[in-house]
């Protein structure tokens, strides 16, 4: 009698389990990125141990870059206009509704702010080329400080409570241009700020 083989079918893999979730981590990672800021300079921040890590969000950046050039940076996209009216208006210039409308796009900044208006009027991908001067920082002409103290204002107006001040330093700055940028915010009480440095490996104990 001859002996009946069973019948064999391919084993088959069902992938859609697999594609479907494939999709979803696709989905979350495009929904919960977050892209950081262009920023108007590239400051090379000095190493540090320290793991305190600056909010995301409502943050005052203050860059120098290692060519003593100071910039501004804002985040809070209901306090900028108010702040913009604040120091138009102790510096006496004015801003068009267009120029107005790109300072919220604008996450940084390093021009005077009787150059700021030109500045505006400049296509975004054309203002990277401009090698910007830099925010004067001295004793006759103190235009950083109305910056930083006109955006707590504006932000304890818009939000309630005064934004985070950091201070980004160039590892080739030279340390008297971090310390008078220092030293004209505790000129207006201004004690509270944090400097911003790249995270190092902790070294460890020889045993």
């Amino acid at each position: 009698m001859p002996k009946v083989k069973p019948h064999r079918t391919s084993p088959s893999l069902d992938m859609t389990p697999m594609v479907d979730l494939a999709f979803l981590l696709v989905t979350f990672f495009m929904l919960t990125t977050k892209f950081s800021p262009e920023e108007a300079v590239v400051v090379d921040t000095p190493s540090s141990t320290s793991e305190l890590r600056l909010p995301e969000s409502n943050v005052i950046t203050i860059s120098v870059d290692k060519d003593k050039r100071v910039f501004f940076g804002f985040d809070s996209d209901k306090a900028k206009p108010k702040l913009l009216d604040y120091v138009a208006a102790k510096r006496g210039v004015s801003f068009t509704p267009q120029q107005r409308a790109e300072f919220a796009n604008l996450q940084s900044f390093g021009v005077p702010v009787e150059q700021l208006g030109s500045f505006l009027n400049v296509e975004r991908e054309q203002r990277k080329s401009i090698k910007q001067p830099g925010i004067p920082a001295d004793s006759l002409n103190n235009q950083i400080t109305d910056w930083v103290v006109e955006a707590q204002r504006a932000n304890r107006e818009a939000i309630g409570k005064p934004a985070y001040i950091a201070i980004k330093g160039d590892g080739n700055a030279d340390v008297p241009t971090v310390r008078k940028i220092i030293k004209f915010l505790q000129d207006k009480n201004i004690n509270r700020f944090n400097l911003i440095t790249d995270l190092e490996t902790k070294p460890t104990a020889l045993k």
